[in-house]
C-alpha cells in the first residue's frame, strides 16, 4: 500500500515545483521588465516622440526579457535560441500595437502632458504585454515535454 502512494505523489510533485519555480521567475522577470521598459521610455521620450520611444524601449526590453526567460524560467526547455527570439517577435508586433495605443490615446486626450505621465500610463500596458507574453511563450514555445 505504501508503495502505491509514493508512486502517485512522485509525478505531480517534479509539475508543481516547475511551476512554483517559473511562476517566482516570471514575476522577477516581469517585475524588472516593466521597470526597466518604464524607464528606458522615460528617457528616451525626452529625446524623441512617443512612438520612437515606445518602439526602442520596447525592442530592447523584449530581447532581454526572452533571453532572460529563456535562461532562467524556462531553464531546461529544448527550445532554441532563435526559436524562443522569433515567436518573441511575433508578440513584439501585437505589444507595440497595445503600448502606442495606449500612448497615443493618452497622448490624443492629453496633448500636453508629461513624459513621466505617459509613462505611468503605459506601466499597466508594459505589465499586461509581459503576462501576454509569458502566457503565449509558456503555451506555444516552451511546452514541458513531461506533461
Amino acid at each position: 500500500m505504501r508503495r502505491l502512494s509514493a508512486q502517485h505523489s512522485v509525478p505531480t510533485r517534479p509539475g508543481r515545483t516547475a511551476l512554483t519555480r517559473e511562476a517566482f521567475w516570471f514575476v522577477m522577470i516581469g517585475a524588472a521588465s516593466t521597470v526597466a521598459q518604464a524607464l528606458l521610455y522615460w528617457v528616451l521620450r525626452h529625446w524623441s516622440p512617443p512612438i520612437l520611444a515606445n518602439f526602442a524601449s520596447l525592442l530592447a526590453v523584449t530581447v532581454l526579457n526572452t533571453e532572460a526567460n529563456r535562461r532562467l524560467t524556462f531553464r531546461g526547455s529544448a527550445v532554441r535560441v532563435l526559436q524562443a527570439h522569433l515567436a518573441a517577435g511575433g508578440l513584439f508586433v501585437l505589444a507595440y500595437v497595445v503600448t502606442s495605443g495606449a500612448v497615443l490615446l493618452f497622448r490624443h486626450y492629453r496633448p500636453t502632458a508629461s513624459p513621466a505621465a505617459e509613462t505611468l500610463v503605459l506601466v499597466p500596458s508594459f505589465a499586461l504585454v509581459t503576462l501576454v507574453r509569458f502566457t503565449v511563450l509558456r503555451m506555444v514555445v516552451f511546452r514541458r515535454r513531461h506533461r
